[in-house]
């Protein structure tokens, strides 16, 4: 089994939950999809457990997009397979926090 390193980009308050920069890395394994990462994320910081994905549901929240070779997959399927510049560690996984307002 094929294990990746992603490296994954975390909004400003989400940094500060975990108390990490803005850039951390996990590991993932194939095939690695954007549930894969996220699940990732949660488990090597629980404190950001239900702060990107909906605890029961496991649905991303509705103010974060996901952002994968600076395109929006905020409405993909989560078990989209990451591209290769994402599994080679070339370009991050972005989590993003959507502004709101008007």
């Amino acid at each position: 089994m094929t294990t990746h390193t992603i490296r994954v980009v975390l909004p400003f308050h989400l940094q500060t939950l975990a108390k990490v920069g803005s850039e951390v890395t996990v590991e993932v394994s194939d095939p690695a999809n954007y549930d894969c990462v996220i699940e990732a994320l949660e488990q090597a910081y629980p404190m950001l457990c239900g702060t990107i994905r909906d605890h029961v549901t496991k649905k991303r929240r509705p103010l974060l997009r996901y952002f994968v070779c600076s395109k929006d997959v905020s409405h993909d399927p989560a078990d989209s397979l990451l591209p290769q510049a994402v599994l080679n560690g070339s370009e991050p996984f972005i989590v993003w926090g959507a502004i709101a307002g008007g």
